[in-house]
């Protein structure tokens, strides 16, 4: 049985947990009519997420498992904000 999610919107904020930092934005909601998102990271380009790596959505922000998504785009939401620190 799929779940229902709120409605994703195009410019929705991204988040690996609620009150975290925002790492990236919504770009495009079931491309094709997948069941995926497409995410920019910030630093990192864009991402393709499944729905079901998507953990709740709220105040138009999306909130990502991170534990259902692939390394290389932990590893981007890991380093989205490495060029503020300089």
């Amino acid at each position: 049985m799929t779940r229902k999610l709120p409605l994703i919107e195009i410019g929705y904020q991204v988040f690996v947990r609620d009150g975290g930092e925002e790492v990236g934005a919504v770009r495009e909601v079931a491309p094709g009519g997948r069941p995926e998102i497409v995410i920019n990271v910030e630093n990192a380009g864009d991402f393709i997420v499944a729905l079901d790596a998507v953990k709740s959505v709220h105040s138009q922000k999306v909130i990502l498992d991170v534990t259902k998504l692939g390394g290389t785009l932990r590893h981007a939401i890991g380093h989205a904000h490495d060029r503020e620190d300089r």
